[in-house]
């Protein structure tokens, strides 16, 4: 009978950790639900630009307001003027992002970001980035410009196309094209018309990252009740050192 007591486990409650852990559940469950509220807005926001890229067509959409991420298509052809955004590398490589202006059948022309190539071996060449000629749709989402400083906010004056340059203001752009929107539009990948390596990162934070974030937080909440429900269920008896916190 008194090693049954020794042995036995009762509830034992620490209060300060029962204060710690009332502080920082609510905060952690309070964590868990506001992703879940941003996943369903981020959803709502992903179905309506979708559906306003099949009921709007470019006209509206410079009208409406061009966001960041926004998914858009326009039809029409490539100018002649094109912006070899300098020291962008990908796997180690150095190379140049390619802007384009694009000129719809309808609406103000835009720049468009075909994507990364190469850049030759010597420094005073410059890639052959051409586009090709005729009338495409295009796709991609709209994305901010290049803005300094990227290395400097000085651009050097050039004569000639494709240019070479550090960054790109819109006002620079603008100088050469004064009908550019103040966004631009970048290529959803290597498959449209004119791209180059088109590997972006994703534009804006998505629905189910919101989800996987919501579920770390509510598995720190679920640890934090399972480690405070643990730490209260303790041996009593003479084994017991009677701590009471």
């Amino acid at each position: 009978m008194t090693e049954a007591k020794k042995s036995s486990r009762q509830w034992h409650i620490n209060w300060r950790l029962m204060v710690f852990t009332g502080a920082f559940l609510p905060l952690l469950v309070s964590l868990g639900i506001w992703q879940l509220n941003r996943a369903e807005e981020k959803q709502v926001m992903l179905e309506q630009w979708q559906q306003e890229a099949q009921d709007l067509n470019w006209p509206d959409l410079v009208a409406s307001g061009l966001e960041n991420g926004r998914p858009v298509t326009v039809t029409g052809l490539f100018g002649k003027r094109s912006w070899l955004l300098d020291n962008r590398t990908r796997d180690g490589i150095a190379g140049y992002e390619v802007l384009t202006a694009f000129y719809p059948l309808q609406g103000p022309p835009v720049l468009i970001n075909r994507g990364w190539v190469a850049a030759p071996r010597t420094r005073n060449q410059l890639p052959d980035v051409a586009p090709p000629d005729g009338i495409f749709s295009v796709t991609g989402r709209i994305n901010q410009y290049p803005e300094p400083p990227v290395l400097s906010g000085r651009t050097a004056q050039q004569e000639g196309w494709p240019r070479r340059v550090q960054t790109l203001p819109w006002s620079v752009a603008r100088a050469e094209v004064a009908a550019f929107p103040g966004a631009i539009i970048r290529l959803q990948d290597r498959d449209q018309p004119g791209a180059y390596r088109a590997d972006w990162e994703p534009d804006l934070m998505g629905p189910q990252t919101h989800y996987g974030y919501a579920t770390q937080w509510f598995a720190l909440a679920l640890v934090l009740t399972i480690l405070s429900v643990l730490a209260s269920y303790r041996k009593t008896g003479s084994n017991n050192d009677n701590d009471n916190g």
